[in-house]
């Protein structure tokens, strides 16, 4: 349906006009209209419906366990929003992308869901809200929290392919304007939205080729296979206990962890804090907060040389520090105190290489060789809360969970795992019952994404900083790390129930870095005086 009136509220959804953000009871949204307005479209290349029904391909057990999930990214951008120019370049990538021109069918009963090509009008994908200009001018970067906190009354037509840009095109303390991408989670995980941003962007030094992206670590597979050991002089016996003790330990935490796993799905709960709901609450509240601050990617860096760990530990150890300094703040407990919760990692389980190989291959036009979808497997990575004297143990206890996690196949298992028991039980008795149990009976979520070493360009316009999220989880506190350029980025995505003050806590994830840095700059003086 086209749109062409800027009084047009937002699109209808396909039984019913969506209520503008006006009749929600909170006085901390903005007001805004939603008029769709983009001259640039494309249709699929398929000419006939059989070549439609030929591409069809089955929506897979992880992607139906998404319902409900909605990705959020809010890109800054160095310049005013060229709507024609984005559009265009949105037309001419997004293309590319099978799932980004696909929508969801099943059979007459609901059942067999399956992804089917269909043709894409980009203006109905292009959202400019009508903003109200005093709450701008009064507060410019509160006026995009606010949107983006929002975005969640917005119905999406699921007609369509479930993916849209909003343009809020007015300067912040960061940015020249910002654009805010809303995907449902089905079409894609962190892997496959950063692979398409990679694909899509090109390099601000030299628009003619792919931005660049970190060395990957030394590994092929899915998972960080047992570490190569020296042959041992020492006789047979001795040379065979050296080779097979690595997979003796890699069984035996796999066991553990997966007993834990299933304990946590039947009955294990984490202790009552002021990170979570009250015992056996999954209230899925949607008002959320999304925020974010940036840290130096060369002061994690500097860290993790100091500590010769890696910047995961890094990033896990600051996270630990960080909610180890709200939860004394808010809880009043002594500093002898100690107590845990635990994270429900998500974990892409595809080959680490494959993120540089895929953008190349959707440069070559071999989309659609590319592994799509959602491919994610689930560890549960505990935190420990406690106030430690030297900074530096936080980053010390990260690197043992996170080494200890690295040798087992949790996050191969869980991903299976559901996938089995969905094809076996059904969306709705199996896999929905672990994901509610799952979520219900631990914290928080955590997600580590790598982005582009240097500066890129999306549709023609500078991107200053990359910040996604999710909200659709019943968690209360959602954390984000993304990489980009010589940043990272901490993203936080907040129940506003649970977490009023969640600036202060925004805070304490900047101060305990800055206390973990500080430390590891003395660590490292003192051993240069040594």
């Amino acid at each position: 349906m086209q749109r062409s009136s800027l009084e047009t509220k937002v699109a209808m959804d396909a039984s019913s006009v969506s209520p503008s953000i006006v009749s929600v009871p909170t006085s901390r949204l903005l007001p805004i209209r939603t008029p769709r307005s983009a001259p640039a479209e494309w249709t699929t290349t398929d000419d006939s419906s059989a070549a439609t029904v030929e591409e069809e391909e089955p929506v897979t057990p992880t992607a139906r366990l998404m319902e409900g999930i909605y990705i959020v990214v809010t890109i800054g951008l160095g310049s005013p929003v060229n709507l024609q120019v984005f559009s265009a370049g949105a037309a001419a990538e997004l293309a590319r992308f099978p799932r980004f021109r696909s929508i969801q069918v099943t059979d007459g009963n609901g059942n067999n869901p399956r992804w089917a090509r269909t043709a894409v009008n980009v203006e109905d994908h292009m959202i400019v809200p009508t903003i109200d200009t005093a709450a701008v001018a009064a507060d410019p970067d509160r006026a995009v929290e606010d949107y983006v906190a929002s975005v969640y009354t917005l119905p999406m037509d699921r007609s369509r392919p479930l993916w849209e840009f909003h343009f809020l095109d007015f300067p912040t303390s960061e940015a020249a304007s910002t654009v805010v991408l809303r995907v449902h989670h089905s079409l894609g995980d962190g892997m496959s939205l950063i692979t398409l941003l990679l694909a899509s962007s090109r390099s601000a030094a030299d628009p003619t080729r792919l931005p660049a992206m970190p060395e990957q670590p030394a590994r092929t597979g899915a998972i960080y296979a047992p570490r190569r050991r020296e042959p041992s002089s020492a006789g047979a016996l001795a040379a065979f206990i050296t080779w097979i003790w690595p997979y003796l330990v890699l069984a035996w935490n796999t066991m553990v962890d997966v007993s834990f796993f299933a304990a946590t799905i039947a009955f294990l709960r984490d202790p009552c804090t002021p990170f979570r709901r009250a015992d056996g609450d999954v209230t899925l509240n949607p008002r959320r907060r999304f925020v974010h601050r940036s840290l130096s990617l060369d002061d994690v860096k500097f860290v993790k040389n100091a500590m010769s760990c890696t910047v995961n530990d890094v990033l896990v150890g600051a996270t630990s520090a960080a909610l180890s300094r709200y939860y004394f703040r808010k809880s009043g407990g002594t500093d002898t105190y100690r107590t845990w919760l635990r994270s429900v990692l998500l974990v892409n389980t595809r080959p680490t290489a494959s993120l540089q190989t895929y953008a190349n291959m959707i440069e070559s036009g071999r989309s659609n060789d590319v592994a799509w979808g959602n491919q994610l497997g689930y560890i549960l990575l505990p935190f420990h809360l406690a106030m430690h004297d030297n900074p530096l143990a936080y980053v010390r206890k990260a690197k043992m969970t996170v080494d200890r996690k690295k040798s087992s196949l949790e996050a191969i298992f869980t991903c299976k795992t559901s996938e089995v028991f969905v094809k076996m039980f059904g969306l709705k008795q199996a896999g929905a019952f672990i994901f509610r149990r799952m979520f219900a009976n631990t914290t928080i979520s955590f997600s580590n994404l790598v982005g582009p070493t240097e500066k890129i360009e999306l549709c023609g316009h500078p991107v200053v900083f990359i910040a996604p999220s999710v909200y659709g989880v019943p968690q209360a506190l959602i954390m984000h790390y993304q990489s980009y350029n010589n940043t990272i980025k901490i993203v936080l995505s907040v129940d506003e129930e649970i977490f009023p003050d969640y600036s202060q806590l925004l805070d304490d994830f900047v101060v305990s870095f800055g206390l973990i840095k500080d430390a590891a700059s003395r660590l490292s003086e003192s051993i240069k005086k040594e």
